[in-house]
């Protein structure tokens, strides 16, 4: 901010009363008026403000604010949080959220009592967990008798064939679940340390009262043959 010294209009009457003397002094006082007005009072004041703001542009925002952590998860911690969640439902055989209903010429089906989002765990296809050769051993012993069914999914676990097998009633709700090409669950494996568990999780948004449903994804001829609702 500039300094300046201002005049008041009455001490110019007073200065006229000793022309020679006070002229002589009244050009001094101009001449510092006009000093005092038009130019800085001090080098030293312009010197001072420079340096101030040169320092305080060199001020980081950091300097007046304290730096702010993130308590955002990664998308790694994320996906183990929800991991070790799956695991604590499938070690607690927890079944929620459905129920068992009598479906009108086609059995029993599992219905959703609550709503379900896409990607939520739904229910473990639980049953034996068999090798390949013990799994067709007992299949061959299923066939003998039709009336006992057959509720045995195989898949493939780090390059080994495995299969659950479901075929005896035990009161669990996963193997309940009806076929459907276009169901509203997908399977998926979820390994707890070395074994391998089959889930099902909602592939869209399910509602309240929605049948589950999902793809069975038997595709044979001796299949669709003995089940021909497989085709749909």
């Amino acid at each position: 901010m500039s300094v300046y010294l201002s005049l008041c209009k009455g001490k110019k009457n007073a200065l006229r009363t000793n022309k020679k003397k006070e002229d002589s002094k009244e050009k001094i006082v101009t001449s510092q008026t006009e000093t005092k007005e038009n130019k800085p009072a001090s080098n030293k004041n312009w010197v001072f403000f420079r340096v101030e703001n040169k320092v305080s542009q060199n001020k980081k925002v950091t300097d007046y604010f304290p730096i702010r952590r993130s308590n955002r998860k990664t998308k790694g911690e994320i996906k183990s949080e929800e991991h070790r969640q799956i695991d604590d439902l499938i070690n607690k055989n927890t079944e929620e959220g459905m129920e068992v209903r009598q479906i009108e010429g086609k059995g029993r089906g599992v219905f959703a009592v609550r709503a379900f989002k896409k990607g939520d765990f739904v229910v473990e296809y639980h049953g034996d967990l068999l090798d390949l050769a013990e799994a067709k051993t007992r299949e061959d012993q299923y066939a003998q008798d039709p009336q006992t069914g057959c509720y045995m999914y195989y898949f493939q676990y780090q390059s080994k064939s495995y299969c659950i097998d479901a075929t005896k009633e035990s009161g669990r709700l996963g193997r309940l679940v009806n076929h459907s090409k276009s169901g509203n669950c997908q399977t998926r494996l979820h390994a707890i340390g070395e074994t391998p568990h089959l889930i099902l999780v909602a592939s869209r948004d399910i509602k309240a009262g929605e049948e589950l449903l999902y793809d069975y994804g038997d595709r044979s001829k001796e299949s669709i043959t003995a089940h021909p609702w497989l085709k749909f």
